[in-house]
């Protein structure tokens, strides 16, 4: 298993991919950056990192479908599927191994984002229990994403429509807020309650708060949990087709 996870860091890192998703991911921190500076009112830098995560979503949850795409449909599509589902490796170990690497990359990701709050330190004041769960928050949530990223990927022998999908339902979990709040989905309690449910940015704003729920924290690692084991399935099936 190591030995799969090594070759998918290599992948990414003897390439140029994981250095330009980095740089646009730091591009999109930035930019958010400097607009939360110029929409200050003090001279004095504070102000809660969270918000730029939960106003800037939208942005980075598009980086991570492009970290996925690649994850399975390239071995469809470059005819070395075969090999690796019929290697010593489970299909569990092929899954973790792949999503292990990937959650490295945006592990990478995350921590140059550091620049960003340390300069603050340096400059004024961090509210760090707030910085703390902002980070975890939006980590987790990644994690709900790459397993999505890849159960699309493996469905797909081309990156580019695994890409679109993921993007397309990733953003759809940003508006479940909105939908649930719609006079339709209001009319049935019960709909209303699971919607709501799934809302991941509602979430997100406990952490925000600085509030770390053991309800959340099993909410997101759940969701992971179940992705990756759809993903297995899906794959196992696959595997047997091959036989």
């Amino acid at each position: 298993m190591f030995s799969l996870y090594k070759k998918e860091i290599q992948s990414f890192f003897y390439s140029p991919f994981a250095y330009v998703l980095s740089a646009l991911f730091m591009l999109i921190f930035g930019f958010a950056f400097v607009n939360k500076i110029a929409s200050m009112q003090t001279s004095v830098l504070q102000f809660s990192f969270p918000d730029m995560f939960y106003n800037n979503f939208f942005y980075f949850i598009f980086i991570i479908p492009l970290l996925t795409m690649r994850s399975f449909a390239d071995e469809r599509r470059g005819g070395t599927e075969v090999q690796l589902l019929t290697s010593p490796l489970t299909i569990t170990q092929i899954v973790l191994a792949k999503f292990f690497a990937i959650v490295t990359v945006f592990l990478f990701m995350l921590l140059l984002s550091l620049f960003f709050p340390i300069y603050v330190a340096l400059h004024g004041t961090v509210i760090w229990s707030s910085l703390i769960c902002g980070y975890a928050s939006f980590f987790l949530w990644g994690l709900v994403c790459i397993a999505l990223g890849m159960l699309f990927s493996s469905m797909q022998s081309s990156p580019i429509i695994a890409a679109i999908i993921g993007e397309i339902v990733m953003e759809g979990f940003l508006f479940l807020d909105q939908f649930a709040a719609t006079k339709m989905v209001q009319s049935y309690p019960h709909l209303n309650s699971v919607v709501t449910w799934f809302s991941m940015q509602r979430r997100f704003v406990f952490f925000a708060q600085g509030m770390f729920r053991l309800e959340d924290l099993v909410f997101f690692l759940s969701l992971t949990a179940l992705v990756l084991f759809w993903n297995v399935l899906y794959i196992e099936k696959r595997r047997w087709n091959h036989r």
